[in-house]
């Protein structure tokens, strides 16, 4: 909005990118958080990504850490994370090959509210019926390992990377993936706090003040319910929709947040 209306965010950063970005991201040239809804009306890939290290050395770019908030969910939905057993490379190869890897998988059913971390490494796929707010790096590489044998109108199938996922797959078992928490009303609530970004759930009836003068850090609201009104003193005031995402400069430090009625958004910035 502003005098920067119609500018992609790149051309922003090309020219303010301190000032946008904050000293915790302004080592990138490009903005290092990807920001999602996900509304799966079928399972989608069983899939994996590299971390940084590997993603640098194979791909030439970071690798992906991402975080799912459930928005909504159909009744049974579910999500495909991590192994249900302790299994090795040879173990998971014989599944691939005799097309038997929904066997060894972690399918846990999820209802609204849930938020999940997803580390590099951690084999997960969305089904169907999710709504899915997804946090992540900044980065394009997702190795799809399974696509259930559906094949298009031409009866070809997906490209699957299977050498590529089996170099970063994490073969042990953890049968934690959701994140416990106890949402408070008009206070952020952490939900997931990790070298790339942290992530707060702030649930709020009334004005809420927010200060960010020691954070340095861009500040990324999305708005999940409701609807609410940001003022900051230097600009029009901003009035954000349920399903809009409002990313706030780090030169702003100190916002007042006005809901319509009871408003959920997530809070997302770089805190390391």
């Amino acid at each position: 909005n502003g005098e920067h209306a119609g500018k992609t965010l790149q051309e922003v950063l090309d020219v303010w990118g301190k000032e946008v970005l904050g000293a915790k991201a302004a080592g990138f040239t490009y903005f290092p958080i990807l920001i999602k809804l996900i509304d799966a009306k079928d399972r989608l890939s069983v899939q994996v990504h590299p971390d940084d290290e590997y993603a640098l050395a194979h791909e030439g770019e970071y690798g992906k850490t991402e975080m799912w908030y459930i928005v909504d969910a159909e009744k049974n939905a579910s999500l495909v994370l991590g192994f249900n057993q302790e299994i090795d490379k040879a173990t998971y190869f014989q599944a691939l090959h005799q097309n038997k890897l929904m066997d060894l998988l972690n399918v846990q059913k999820v209802k609204k509210g849930e938020s999940f971390f997803i580390p590099a490494g951690l084999v997960h796929a969305i089904g169907k019926g999710c709504l899915i707010a997804e946090i992540q790096q900044t980065s394009d590489i997702t190795y799809r390992i399974y696509d259930y044998n559906r094949k298009d109108a031409n009866g070809n199938t997906r490209e699957l990377h299977t050498d590529l996922a089996t170099d970063v797959i994490d073969y042990s078992y953890q049968p934690q993936h959701r994140v416990n928490y106890t949402p408070q009303n008009n206070q952020s609530t952490r939900l997931v706090k990790c070298p790339y970004f942290t992530t707060n759930l702030l649930v709020f009836d009334r004005d809420i003040e927010k200060e960010y003068v020691h954070l340095d850090s861009f500040v990324i609201y999305m708005c999940l319910q409701g609807k609410f009104t940001i003022t900051t003193g230097e600009c029009e005031p901003v009035l954000v929709n349920k399903g809009e995402t409002v990313l706030i400069p780090a030169c702003f430090k100190n916002l007042t947040l006005y809901p319509d009625d009871i408003t959920q958004i997530l809070e997302i910035y770089v805190e390391e």
